[in-house]
């Protein structure tokens, strides 16, 4: 943004100076006059009459208070002044030029800064190699970036301070939504092998308790399969801390495939939804206003973002 702000300031001064004195035009007319040293030619090359340049001319000498070509045999002859004026009018119509060629490269590249909010799990574990190609592949945009649970990421749309948000499970949002992914609910234990060893073991059930509805959601899990409580439980506030318990063989832990790389030293017991063979899954969304949609960053953003939401999708098949 202070780039595009920096030539649009620039551009606007060469404007301001300009009419302080003369218009592009009258520069254009003291190039042409330079070039041609005749009064005929520059005026066909301006498409005005020889009388109409005249008067242009003597308009131009009347601001700067000095002659700036002498009419001799061979032509128009600049005067010391009029040298000084002709490099001058030469370099402001270069500079000129030079912004327009920059403010037209702006609309072939994408710029500006890419403000998004994204529910921590999916920070932690999934955007930085999303934002690594786009970095990567879109130098010029600047990233603005806010974690927190998936009501703080809807809030801050709200509130403007983000262009999209990544968010998990169901969300209430009414604007544009994307699905992106599906991860799998895994039970993780470094001695559990079978779900029905939870009905006598002593080992805690860890779980990690969010504001969103993945708290809710693992409970009604557990009612449909287990008639009991737990007989030992450790509640968290975050799940990178239930995990790490879960991974030090504190006890078990309920986590989505996006937090597990594969390379874990513990058993995963993929969890089924009621009575069926359906996986209990949990899915991430993409969502904004459409007026964020349209940004350029915005939709370089996305086209990123589907590439590797893909290949989640592919690892879960």
């Amino acid at each position: 943004m202070k780039r595009i702000l920096s030539i649009f300031i620039e551009f606007l001064c060469i404007v301001f100076f300009w009419s302080d004195w003369m218009t592009t035009t009258e520069a254009e007319i003291i190039k042409i006059l330079a070039e041609e040293r005749n009064m005929r030619k520059a005026a066909e090359r301006l498409f005005i009459t020889q009388p109409a340049l005249s008067q242009r001319l003597q308009s131009i000498e009347k601001y700067w208070g000095t002659q700036l070509f002498i009419r001799s045999q061979k032509g128009l002859m600049p005067t010391p002044a009029g040298e000084l004026v002709i490099q001058y009018a030469i370099e402001t119509l270069q500079k000129k030029e030079e912004v327009f060629e920059r403010i037209q490269a702006l609309d072939s590249k994408v710029h500006g800064t890419l403000k998004i909010a994204c529910a921590s799990i999916v920070g932690i574990n999934w955007l930085p190699k999303v934002l690594k190609e786009f970095v990567t592949t879109y130098p010029d945009v600047k990233i603005s970036l806010i974690t927190g649970w998936s009501s703080e990421i809807v809030k801050a749309l709200y509130d403007g301070e983000a262009q999209v948000g990544i968010v998990r499970g169901q969300s209430e949002w009414k604007g544009k939504k994307m699905h992106l992914f599906r991860d799998t609910m895994y039970l993780v234990d470094k001695e559990i092998e079978r779900l029905e060893e939870i009905l006598t073991t002593e080992r805690p059930f860890i779980q990690f308790k969010s504001d969103s509805n993945y708290y809710q959601e693992i409970q009604v899990w557990w009612q449909g399969h287990f008639a009991s409580s737990p007989k030992r439980q450790i509640i968290v506030d975050q799940i990178e801390t239930c995990k790490q318990m879960a991974l030090n063989g504190i006890g078990y832990a309920i986590l989505p495939s996006i937090t597990l790389n594969g390379g874990e030293n513990v058993n995963k017991i993929a969890l089924t939804s009621g009575d069926t063979d359906i996986g209990l899954t949990r899915d991430t969304w993409l969502i904004g206003y459409e007026s964020s949609f349209r940004l350029r960053q915005v939709e370089a953003f996305v086209e990123v973002v589907k590439k590797h939401a893909d290949s989640v999708d592919e690892s879960q098949r």
